[in-house]
């Protein structure tokens, strides 16, 4: 069953299908810390229903978006979901595997300024594997490996361009290791807490082509306060403040 819901950002709406397609909050603060200048080109890698170029273009930033998906049935979800917004002339959806596409296959000739992905946090045999098999695929390494999806990234950008993520806090080594080793120095990286003293759950890095060392590590972005309740930015994020 399919459900309707608002984004909460220039009117967009988006479909989803409860339990087995849905996007959650790695995804919308994701979205959030990227950087893409308005004619900047954008490659979002394991896009699930389309959720961050539909974000990344309701605010306004990017050019030219092109999502790839490996599951066809979530990339027809995210097809129609980029139809229901009228985006379809600014953002396009490819069926295929990350590990394999090339620019020629996503319609380019010049590599993408930006490449974004929200990649499986777990390693097989880690915790809980759903049994739903596109929630599997989501957060386990069932299909791609971290260092498959960041080499993707590095593939597809040109040399100064910059690859964003976010991944679980806890495998921060893992991912900055695998950054270098493709030649993709982290340059901004931002702690996400889900209380104000509570221990990080979440990391978004943003490393560039070629660059050269010196990490920029911004404030710590908290979810909720003491009351529970969401915090002011956490709330501009939701489109439930200016």
């Amino acid at each position: 069953m399919e459900r309707l819901d608002d984004l909460g950002r220039a009117g967009f709406k988006i479909i989803q299908r409860p339990g087995e397609a849905t996007f959650s909050l790695d995804a919308v603060l994701l979205a959030h810390f990227i950087r893409a200048a308005p004619g900047d080109s954008l490659c979002d890698l394991g896009t699930g229903t389309g959720v961050i170029p539909l974000l990344v273009a309701a605010r306004g930033g990017s050019g030219q978006i092109v999502a790839v998906e490996l599951q066809p049935e979530l990339a027809d979800l995210a097809e129609r979901n980029i139809r229901l917004n009228g985006l379809s002339e600014r953002v396009r959806v490819v069926t295929g595997d990350l590990r394999q596409v090339t620019l020629a296959d996503l319609g380019r000739r010049e590599p993408f300024d930006v490449a974004t992905a929200n990649p499986p946090f777990r390693k097989p045999g880690t915790g809980r594997l759903s049994p739903r098999a596109g929630r599997a695929i989501a957060r386990h390494e069932l299909q791609c490996t971290l260092d498959e999806v960041v080499r993707a990234g590095c593939r597809l950008v040109r040399h100064g361009g910059r690859v964003s993520l976010v991944y679980l806090a806890e495998r921060l080594v893992d991912l900055v290791t695998s950054l270098r080793l493709q030649g993709l120095e982290p340059k901004r990286m931002r702690v996400v807490r889900p209380r104000p003293n509570g221990r990080a759950k979440l990391v978004l890095v943003e490393a560039r082509a070629g660059g050269r060392g010196g990490l920029t590590v911004e404030a710590d972005l908290v979810v909720r306060g003491a009351d529970g309740l969401y915090t002011s930015e956490m709330r501009a994020i939701y489109g439930l403040e200016p």
